[in-house]
C-alpha cells in the first residue's frame, strides 16, 4: 500500500507541473478587463454550438442511414484509429498514471502556440516543450493564440498536407483508407489529451475565462467534425451541411422568440 501511495503521489505532481502558458505575464501592460466581453460573446455562442451539434448529428444520421456510411472503409478506418488510440491512452493511464506519448502532445500543443503568435505577426523568444510541461514566450498574445491547441489538431493537419504532398508526386489512392485510420487515430489523440488536460487548471483558459473558452473549444473541434465528415462522406456536402445549419437555427431562433415572447406576455400581466 505505500508503495502505491507513493505512486499516486508523484502522478499528482506530476499533474499539477502540467500547466501550459504561452507569454510572460508580467511583460503584457495594464488594460482595461475584457473577461465580462467574452463571457457575453461566449453566451452568445452557445446556440451556434447548439445548431452545430444538431446538424453534425442529423448530418451524420443521414449519410448513415440512407447511404449506409457506416460501412464504408472511410467511417471503420477512421474508428478503427480512433479505437487503437483510445485504448492505448486508458491502458497507459490505468497501469503508469499517465498517458503514453505526453511529450508528443506537449511539443503539439507548444508548437501550435506558437505558430499561431508568428502568424499574427509575433516574435518568439523562448520555446520550451518536455513531458513535465511547456511554454512559449512572444510578443503577441490573444484568446486565439492561447486557445488554439485546444481545437487545432496539429497532428491530424500533418497527417492531411502529407498526403496531398506525397499525391502530387505519386499515386496514394490504395493509401486512402490508411489516411483515415491516421485521422482516426490523431483525432482521437487530440481530443483525448484536451479532455485530459483542460480540468488541470490551465493558464491558457483561466486567463481568457473558462466559460468562453470552453464554448469556444467546444465549436471550433464541431467545426473539425464537421469539415472531416464533409470530406470523408461524399453524401454530405458543403451545401447540404449548410442547409441542416439553416434548418436548425431557424428552429433554435423561433424557439427562443417563443419563450421571449412568453416572458413578456408574462411581465405584463403581472404588471397589469
Amino acid at each position: 500500500m505505500a508503495a502505491k501511495r507513493s505512486s499516486n503521489s508523484r502522478n499528482r505532481k506530476t499533474a499539477r507541473r502540467l500547466l501550459f502558458h504561452t507569454a510572460a505575464d508580467e511583460d503584457v501592460p495594464a488594460t482595461v478587463p475584457t473577461r465580462w466581453l467574452k463571457n457575453v460573446i461566449g453566451l452568445f455562442l452557445v446556440p451556434v454550438a447548439w445548431v452545430l451539434t444538431e446538424a453534425l448529428f442529423t448530418s451524420f444520421a443521414g449519410a448513415a442511414r440512407d447511404h449506409a456510411f457506416w460501412a464504408t472503409e472511410e467511417f471503420w478506418f477512421f474508428t478503427l484509429g480512433a479505437l487503437v488510440w483510445t485504448l492505448a491512452f486508458c491502458g497507459s493511464l490505468w497501469a503508469r498514471g499517465t498517458p503514453s506519448l505526453l511529450r508528443a502532445y506537449v511539443l503539439g500543443h507548444e508548437l501550435t502556440h506558437a505558430i499561431w503568435a508568428f502568424v499574427m505577426g509575433g516574435k518568439i523568444f523562448a520555446f520550451k516543450a518536455t513531458r513535465a510541461g511547456g511554454h512559449i514566450e512572444t510578443d503577441t498574445h490573444n484568446f486565439w493564440v492561447a486557445l488554439t491547441p485546444y481545437f487545432h489538431p496539429l497532428y491530424s493537419i500533418l497527417v492531411i498536407e502529407l498526403y496531398a504532398m506525397t499525391s502530387l508526386f505519386y499515386d496514394v489512392s490504395a493509401f486512402y483508407p490508411l489516411l483515415f485510420g491516421l485521422l482516426g487515430l490523431t483525432w482521437a489523440f487530440h481530443l483525448s489529451f484536451t479532455l485530459w488536460m483542460i480540468p488541470k487548471g490551465q493558464s491558457d483558459l483561466a486567463m481568457n475565462g473558462y466559460f468562453f473558452s470552453l464554448v469556444l473549444i467546444y465549436v471550433m473541434n464541431l467545426l473539425t467534425l464537421s469539415a472531416l465528415l464533409i470530406f470523408a462522406a461524399p453524401e454530405v456536402t458543403f451545401v447540404s451541411f449548410w442547409s441542416e445549419v439553416e434548418r436548425h437555427a431557424i428552429a433554435v431562433s423561433d424557439a427562443v422568440l417563443a419563450l421571449v415572447e412568453a416572458a413578456i406576455r408574462s411581465f405584463s400581466a403581472r404588471r397589469g
